[in-house]
């Protein structure tokens, strides 16, 4: 990951989702202002993500299309502190 004036210059995706989602979502962020940036990856990787969001999780009350989604802005979030 690299941050240039708070914005962002480059992913690398260490590990992503089996869909595929991680990377279409990672180069969706490029350029974005960091705070943008976060919320913004967990949104796209809703949108390219082919779980099936009517199979709500019992446990967390979500569905694994918006759990990815917070998975996703919680390690961006994690990567741009450093």
């Amino acid at each position: 990951m690299t941050v240039t004036d708070t914005r962002i210059a480059h992913v690398e995706v260490l590990r992503g989702a089996p869909c595929g989602a991680t990377w279409e979502a990672a180069s969706r962020v490029l350029g974005l202002p960091i705070d943008e940036a976060i919320v913004r990856i967990g949104l796209e990787t809703q949108f390219f993500c082919v779980a099936d969001p009517s199979g709500w999780d019992p446990i967390y009350g979500k569905s694994p299309v918006h759990f990815a989604g917070d998975i996703h802005m919680a390690a961006l979030a994690k990567a741009v502190k450093g």
